[in-house]
């Protein structure tokens, strides 16, 4: 499928996944790739803003911070930032709950009212759909562009995403504008956000979802007999594990998934990788960063883990060395904060 998102389209996207995934300095790379492209601070500021409303006020507060500090260096460093433009003033006796009551049955597609929390309907008429979408500097469809590249970097939010699919298309995005975002999140690298958009885009449009089984490798059942030495979400899809063979089995790592620290006692280990991105790290080494046709030898005895990087589904071949008394030695964790800081 061709992207048919423009430039400025795909700066967007970027920009607003980013900022759900609270990836700061790649947050602050992508946007000055797209003030270079002319992009405008306005623009960004604008979309950044708008998510304080569905990512919350730490990561809005936060993305708006990495633009300031963006445009600061860029002025030290003589480099120009298109200022662009702002909203027009609104109109005298504008009414914020009429005019966000009708932006949101436009949105929706029918008449919406959250009767089980009133308080929290009148927060979405009169303020997001109100004040925030009457801001006129960006479009109805833009605004949508913005939610959904969001909603697509945030796990657990799928039901929200598919509303704002069907936001989007009520809004003005093309069908093709919309089956774009996945292609520009992948390209990008958030490979997880892809996935998460092209599935709830194939669930709203009714279509077959190719990405249910995205992997060189059939990933097998979850591991589950396992799963108290991982964290996240793994599966085992045993390749050669006859009598007289090389133990060989494919590992399938959800993003964010690793396995704690462990040692393999007796016999090492060989992890061929074949598809996404991980991470691979020795006791009191830095992690290496793994993609595919890369080959780890974990020599006996050697503490270390491996696992997923935060925005990629991985795949690693696991071949165990044989060895007589050969064991795993399961020892903690890795911690989020630890993990939190590879980049």
């Amino acid at each position: 499928m061709e992207n048919v998102l423009d430039r400025r389209q795909q700066h967007i996207v970027a920009i607003a996944n980013l900022e759900a995934r609270g990836e700061q300095g790649l947050l602050g790379e992508a946007i000055s790739a797209a003030l270079d492209d002319s992009v405008t601070v306005n623009d960004i500021k604008e979309a950044l803003s708008q998510l304080y409303a569905y990512t919350g006020f730490p990561r809005s507060l936060n993305a708006l911070g990495t633009l300031q500090r963006v445009v600061a260096e860029r002025a030290q460093a003589g480099k120009a930032s298109v200022e662009g433009r702002d909203a027009d003033p609104l109109p005298e006796g504008y009414d914020a709950l009429k005019q966000g009551t009708e932006v949101q049955t436009k949105l929706t597609g029918k008449p919406y009212d959250y009767k089980f929390a009133p308080a929290t309907d009148y927060y979405l008429k009169a303020h997001l759909f109100g004040d925030i979408f009457a801001r006129n500097n960006l479009t109805f469809a833009e605004r949508e562009l913005v939610t959904v590249s969001a909603l697509s970097g945030i796990e657990g939010a799928e039901p929200q995403l598919r509303s704002h699919i069907n936001g989007a298309r009520n809004m003005g995005l093309s069908d093709a504008e919309i089956h774009s975002i996945p292609l520009t999140l992948a390209a990008r690298g958030a490979e997880a956000s892809a996935y998460r958009a092209s599935k709830a885009i194939a669930d709203v449009y009714g279509e077959a979802f190719a990405g249910e089984q995205p992997l060189p490798f059939a990933k097998g059942g979850e591991n589950t007999a396992y799963a108290k030495y991982f964290i996240g979400k793994s599966y085992l899809a045993p390749l050669a594990n006859g009598e007289g063979r090389l133990p060989v089995s494919n590992v399938t790592f959800e993003p964010r998934c690793r396995n704690n620290w462990h040692i393999h006692n007796g016999g090492g280990q060989i992890l061929i990788c074949v598809y996404g991105k991980g991470w691979y790290q020795e006791w009191g080494k830095p992690a290496r960063r793994l993609q595919p046709g890369d080959v780890v030898d974990i020599p006996a005895g050697v503490k270390h883990w491996h696992g997923a990087a935060a925005d990629s589904w991985f795949q690693h071949v696991a071949i165990s060395v044989p060895a007589e008394g050969a064991s795993t030695e399961w020892l903690e964790p890795v911690a989020d904060a630890d993990y939190d800081k590879l980049k």
